[in-house]
């Protein structure tokens, strides 16, 4: 499926009936969110929500959660962002990577952490009464679009809360999250989070 193909389909849609849904954007982190908050504050009302249970140590969740504030309060959007912080529950990602610890980056184990936090921001979504949810995942090129999607989508059934398709890597969505972090003076980690990615 061509993601980027049916989320302009729905902006079309949007526009044309000149309504403005709720969206809860799960965030990894600013640089990621950059990109994301500028292409779809223009459409939607987004709300986004940091939760990343995975990254480790503590100093860099908290280096990271901080950026991501920052950066919310410092860019210019058609529609400003409010902001939720999802607790910092470390036990409940180690429990999900019991047994995964050996895994090399982008394997099981990571698409088990897409589930934790994308049903994470599902059961937000629903409890807000959010008309979309969806993760900026999509936009790195070592995050995998299609199975993100379809877990988003699985969720969608389960939560019953519209799951933003998407493939934010499109449009050149990487190129200008690189662009914007050095605008923003954004911190650009270099490893996804886990313990387990720095190996």
């Amino acid at each position: 499926m061509n993601y980027q193909r049916e989320l302009d389909k729905l902006i079309e849609k949007l526009k044309k009936e000149e309504r403005v849904p709720r969206l809860l954007l799960h965030s990894c982190c600013a640089p990621c969110s950059s990109y994301v908050m500028e292409y779809l504050s223009d459409y939607f009302e987004i709300t986004v929500f940091y939760y990343n249970p995975n990254i480790y140590p503590e100093s860099e969740y908290t280096k990271r959660i901080l950026e991501q504030q920052t950066l919310l309060s410092d860019m210019k959007l058609k529609h400003p962002a409010a902001f939720i912080a999802g607790s910092y529950d470390r036990e409940r990602f180690q429990e999900m990577a019991k047994g995964l610890e050996h895994l090399k980056e982008g394997g099981e184990r990571c698409l088990k952490c897409y589930e934790l936090r994308l049903r994470e921001t599902a059961g937000l979504a629903r409890k807000g009464e959010f008309d979309y949810f969806t993760t900026t995942l999509s936009i790195s090129p070592l995050k995998n679009a299609d199975r993100l999607n379809e877990i988003g989508t699985r969720l969608e059934k389960e939560y019953g809360v519209a799951y933003l398709q998407s493939d934010f890597k499109k449009k050149n969505g990487y190129k200008r999250s690189i662009e914007l972090s050095k605008e923003y003076g954004l911190y650009r980690q270099n490893y996804c989070g886990c313990e387990y990615s720095r190996l």
